[in-house]
């Protein structure tokens, strides 16, 4: 409830009228400063703006309930955590049925690490080690345990068969790691906070990615944690951190951005427009927006897309739910 307290005020600004335009002004909300969603709104923001849309970000956390009572017009989420909340299901205990898909900005690609002298290449080989520490809890980000109990459960392993460790946020479960107080967690690919762990644990061989099994069984395994999330195989690459010895086979889901049933059909289909037609300049403000093609934009879901969003693929013969 606290992180309530003063969102009328903090929104005010965004449900005036724009000057003497008389445009309305749109509300993009994101996280902290420095965080995905804070970068992603801010590239969004200046092609819609390009493109006469006047946006404005809003730095909230926790936001997907105020995108469902329509107090913000857009937001962000990985398409795992938007199906949740639509759902209410995994880390939601009540449904948002309003929020809609604008489309995806780019996959994220994760997975879990540990250092390398371990020697631990596949999650197979975590069997039998209840000794081993593993990051849990994740208490400001509740999305991250499903990540990682996902991975567990490709080879039938849960968060029962280690040693848990309670840690706040995904970035204090990646320096735990680097501190040596666990000795698996969850770390996105290219992370700056992993790379930094990583320089810590060099006497350690450095951290190392523990490959998911990709079997049909331990896929069904995988997406009854992770329904919209998928397991892609990357090979050995020595200017990637956590590949540099060895390929993997990690977690990939879509980072989508989203709106709610009561926006217009018309705001919608512009938006998607100017996300889908200005990837070279999103790519300029926040390189990740380079890692998908708009042919991908439309991933499938359980979460609908706004018709607006839909009306702009169909022009543009991109395929939905593909």
């Amino acid at each position: 409830m606290t992180q309530r307290i003063g969102i009328a005020a903090a929104l005010a600004a965004a449900m005036l009228w724009a000057g003497g335009a008389g445009a309305q002004v749109v509300t993009i909300a994101t996280g902290a400063p420095g965080s995905l969603a804070h970068n992603s709104g801010q590239a969004v923001a200046k092609v819609a703006n390009d493109a006469g849309i006047v946006a404005r970000t809003q730095p909230l956390v926790g936001y997907l309930p105020l995108l469902e009572a329509g107090e913000i017009d857009f937001g962000f989420s990985n398409l795992v955590e938007a199906e949740f909340a639509m759902t209410g299901t995994g880390n939601y205990d009540r449904a948002h049925p309003s929020i809609r898909l604008v489309g995806a900005m780019f996959p994220l690609t994760t997975g879990i690490m540990a250092p390398c002298d371990l020697g631990l290449e596949s999650v197979s080989d975590l069997k039998g080690r209840p000794e081993l520490r593993i990051a849990s809890e994740y208490t400001s980000s509740t999305i991250i345990p499903f990540y990682i109990a996902g991975a567990l459960a490709t080879a039938g392993l849960g968060y029962d068969d280690f040693t848990r460790v309670p840690v706040a946020s995904f970035v204090a479960g990646i320096e735990a790691l680097g501190d040596g107080l666990v000795d698996i967690a969850l770390v996105s690919l290219n992370a700056g906070a992993g790379q930094q762990a990583a320089v810590k644990l060099k006497d350690r061989g450095g951290l190392c990615y523990i490959s998911l099994e990709n079997s049909p069984e331990a896929t069904a395994a995988f997406k009854e944690y992770l329904p919209a999330g998928r397991i892609v195989s990357l090979k050995q690459n020595p200017s990637l951190n956590g590949l540099q010895q060895r390929g993997a086979n990690l977690i990939r889901i879509d980072w989508m951005m989203l709106t709610h049933a009561g926006v217009g059909e018309d705001l919608v289909y512009r938006i998607t427009r100017a996300v889908a037609e200005n990837r070279e300049a999103l790519k300029a403000a926040f390189a990740p927006f380079g890692n998908l093609a708009t042919a991908d934009m439309a991933p499938a879901s359980r979460v609908p897309y706004h018709p607006g969003a839909l009306r702009y693929y169909a022009e543009a013969g991109i395929r939905v739910g593909e």
